[in-house]
């Protein structure tokens, strides 16, 4: 169920216009059938986190929205942990933040999230709540639709994907990373970057998994989220 919740605070956050969350967005999501998902929603609606109108979706509710936010900053910091401080690839902690968010209690979250440094961004750069239900915004934009010639920052990778997440590790193409675009082939032809330097090419596809923003957006503030 808090999984379920997670998600559906996750899909909502990138849709800021837009409270409803389609039942097929969170099976897509999930991973699951309709069927599982129509199953979970009436639970979740009978303990009441969540609200379902018809024809235009689900939407959580303060409390939904409450134990989603715990869920996500819980995993979210037990993923920073294992990077920074247990040392694993950024490629390899997802589904492992997913097994240890089930056990772990908030003290042992708070004390990971003293010796991570009190970090506002997973490793794959998505937002940590605050301690108070705090959701910082992130403004950012798919690597293959900006323009060339510009600064940017890396700000998130948009994939669990463990072979993704590593050659784009390969690549130094990580959350906090600037660079300069410098030319896009046509016809969704490939994207060179110049990394420190360095010369870097990316497919247009997997490009798309990358969201970049503005170097002076990266850092996160709960002040203005």
């Amino acid at each position: 169920m808090q999984e379920y919740l997670a998600e559906a605070y996750r899909i909502a956050y990138y849709q800021p216009d837009d409270p409803y969350i389609s039942t097929s967005a969170l099976a897509e999501a999930k991973g699951v059938s309709a069927p599982a998902v129509t199953r979970m929603v009436q639970r979740l609606k009978e303990a009441g986190y969540l609200e379902h109108e018809p024809y235009r979706g689900i939407y959580l509710t303060p409390k939904g929205e409450r134990e989603a936010l715990a869920n996500i900053r819980r995993h979210r910091l037990v993923e920073v942990f294992l990077v920074d401080v247990m040392r694993f690839g950024w490629h390899e902690v997802h589904d492992e933040a997913d097994r240890l968010g089930e056990v772990v209690s908030d003290r042992i979250v708070e004390r990971m999230e003293k010796m991570a440094k009190h970090p506002r961004r997973c490793p794959h750069g998505e937002p940590i709540p605050s301690a108070n239900g705090v959701m910082p915004r992130v403004v950012d934009t798919p690597l293959n639709a900006v323009a060339v010639g510009t600064r940017w920052t890396v700000s998130r990778a948009n994939t669990h994907d463990a072979d993704k997440l590593a050659y784009l590790g390969e690549l130094g193409l990580r959350p906090g990373t600037t660079f300069t675009l410098v030319s896009r082939a046509p016809f969704n032809g490939p994207i060179h970057l110049d990394v420190d330097g360095v010369d870097r090419v990316i497919g247009h596809e997997l490009a798309g998994v990358l969201r970049v923003c503005d170097p002076a957006q990266f850092e996160l503030s709960y002040e203005t989220a």
